[in-house]
């Protein structure tokens, strides 16, 4: 798995008690993505909004935290949301 999902698959864990987090979550982890690029083309728009206040949250933690590793590869995924 390519190592920016590993981390988004990790963040989202966090937020299964969610149903669109759990939906997913199970998109991430059911399916083989080549890169963050192409699991984020197929989000819908609600996911795509869920994903966003999740990293969003996740970011301002990794942030806090100084995990510049987390905060860059979470990052990575956040931009390909705009």
């Amino acid at each position: 798995m390519d190592t920016t999902l590993g981390y988004l698959r990790e963040s989202l864990s966090n937020h299964l008690e969610h149903d669109m987090g759990q939906k997913i979550y199970k998109k991430i982890v059911s399916r083989q993505y080549e890169n963050e690029e192409e699991f984020v083309r197929h989000l819908d728009e609600r996911e795509a909004a869920f994903l966003n206040e999740v990293l969003e949250h996740e970011l301002t933690y990794a942030r806090n935290e100084q995990d510049h590793k987390r905060t860059r590869e979470l990052n990575e995924v956040y931009e390909l949301l705009f």
